[in-house]
């Protein structure tokens, strides 16, 4: 019997030894980490966090953190996962009673993940030649998947070995103005997804057009802007010296130097700047004096004799200043504070100048000459006449002036012109003669300037509404045609013609 008991005592024993825990032979530590993206730092949310050898398995939050506890200690390589980015390990060593924190930066998987389609170059095609120099440069392109696209565009001049790069462009499209003139270039586009590596275009290479003297020169509006044009006399060759994205005006050739001046607006106000015949070498020459006064497309400058300097307007004075923006200097100034609107040079007499001035409505217009050396005024061409005038121009020989008057004589706050019409004065004879008749009703005939030959005449019409579209036409003086007047160029004004 005591024998049996002995025997049940070390099986209860035994029994009540099997259910209780384990003692651990190691300590426990903590794991804890945030897992981001690469490069943005954007925490990752739900990405499996695990680890080798085994320990428990956990989940980033909202802000990509995580904590495993209870992790017996040891050297581990905790692993990050999650679908379209790549698996990332990093190495953990636990230690009892201490907590590891360690950091997952997840890269982008392109595994699953498509390359953007390589762009098609379209235009300009690759060889053209006479292309104009604001040239739209046009591509096609596509993505294998749904990924955003973005556009390097990259433009080497050939002829002085530089590059340009126009970047972060969403479009398949993209304007580029003021290229040079006679040039080559060779044109790449590059697309990226920002996940794969960028896919390059083929080079397209092709030339602009190069660039013959033109005798004509006029103003368009282009784009809102006002856009120097140079032409033949056909109209066939009509080439854009100043991009449309600015407002450039008034051009006036002087063959001897080789130089276009002209108007431009420039943060509010108006200066005088100088081009080559080709457009290139652009050059502001006003500063701190800007060309000013009543309506700033009404005023004007002139070229000096031989090209040397040139006049311009700022409200009661008048400047000279050299063709490279040098040695500026008030060379007039009006008496009763009246404003200079208007000058014309002769080629032949460096001393004598027209001018017309007016009130700061416009009106209450005068045109005379001046003898600069004794700075007095000589010929009263114009003086006591309502309404607007201006225009003007002097023959090479000091004989003629030319210029404009409203014979409606309207003198209204919106110095609206109704009926201009074409005047010349003979500085020999003292008298005036109207140059076109037939001007028909509601048009106005402006900005009159002679021929080379001096035998015709160049000018603007245009209706008197104030959304007109103006109109570029010449007049032969001698003409026996019972309509002398020829149509040349349309949605023109400002000619020059050298």
């Amino acid at each position: 019997m005591k024998i049996k008991y002995a025997v049940f005592y070390c099986m209860l024993l035994l029994v009540i030894s099997c259910n209780e825990d384990p003692i651990s032979e190691f300590g426990t530590g903590t794991i804890t980490g945030k897992v981001v993206t690469e490069g943005e730092n954007l925490p990752l949310e739900n990405v499996k966090i695990s680890s080798n050898p085994v320990s428990n398995t956990v989940f980033t939050d909202s802000d990509g953190n995580f904590t495993i506890t209870d992790v017996e200690e040891g050297q581990y390589s905790v692993q990050a996962e999650l679908d379209g980015y790549i698996t990332a390990f990093e190495a953990s060593q636990v230690e009892e009673g201490r907590v590891n924190n360690i950091v997952f930066e997840l890269e982008v998987s392109t595994v699953n993940n498509q390359s953007p389609l390589a762009p098609e170059l379209i235009s300009p095609a690759d060889t053209s030649k006479d292309v104009a120099t604001e040239v739209t440069f046009l591509w096609t392109s596509g993505a294998n998947d749904d990924d955003d696209l973005n556009y390097i565009l990259e433009l080497r001049n050939v002829n002085e070995n530089t590059l340009e790069r126009y970047e972060n462009i969403t479009d398949t499209t993209f304007t580029i103005s003021d290229l040079s003139r006679g040039t080559s270039y060779v044109w790449q586009i590059t697309v990226s997804d920002a996940i794969n590596q960028p896919v390059r275009s083929e080079n397209f290479q092709f030339s602009t057009l190069g660039y013959s003297s033109k005798d004509f020169h006029f103003t368009r509006i282009v784009n809102s802007n006002a856009q120097i044009i140079s032409s033949n006399e056909n109209g066939s060759e009509q080439i854009p010296l100043t991009a449309s994205s600015q407002n450039s005006f008034r051009p006036r050739k002087n063959s001897e130097i080789g130089k276009i001046a002209f108007l431009r607006t420039v943060g509010g106000n108006t200066h005088l700047f100088t081009m080559n015949l080709d457009g290139s070498g652009q050059r502001q020459l006003t500063q701190d004096v800007p060309v000013n006064g009543f309506r700033i497309s009404d005023l004007d400058f002139t070229w000096a004799q031989n090209g040397s300097k040139l006049y311009y307007p700022h409200f009661d004075k008048l400047y000279s200043i050299n063709f490279d923006g040098s040695g500026r200097t008030q060379i007039y100034k009006t008496e009763d504070g009246s404003f200079i609107s208007e000058v014309a040079a002769t080629d032949f007499d460096d001393n004598l100048i027209v001018l017309k001035t007016n009130d700061n409505r416009g009106y209450d217009a005068k045109i005379f000459t001046v003898n600069l050396s004794s700075q007095t005024v000589g010929d009263i061409i114009l003086q006591n006449q309502s309404g607007a005038a201006g225009g003007l121009d002097i023959d090479a020989n000091a004989s003629r002036v030319i210029f404009t008057r409203d014979t409606s004589g309207s003198e209204n706050d919106s110095y609206r012109i109704f009926s201009s019409r074409i005047y010349v004065y003979d500085l020999n004879t003292k008298g005036t003669t109207q140059v076109v008749t037939n001007t028909p009703a509601g048009k106005n005939d402006l900005d009159p300037s002679f021929s080379p030959s001096e035998g015709s005449v160049i000018f603007t019409r245009v209706s008197n509404n104030t959304t007109a579209i103006p109109e570029v036409h010449r007049v032969e003086f001698a003409s026996s045609s019972t309509n002398p007047v020829q149509l040349l160029f349309t949605n023109a004004s400002m000619p020059d013609w050298e």
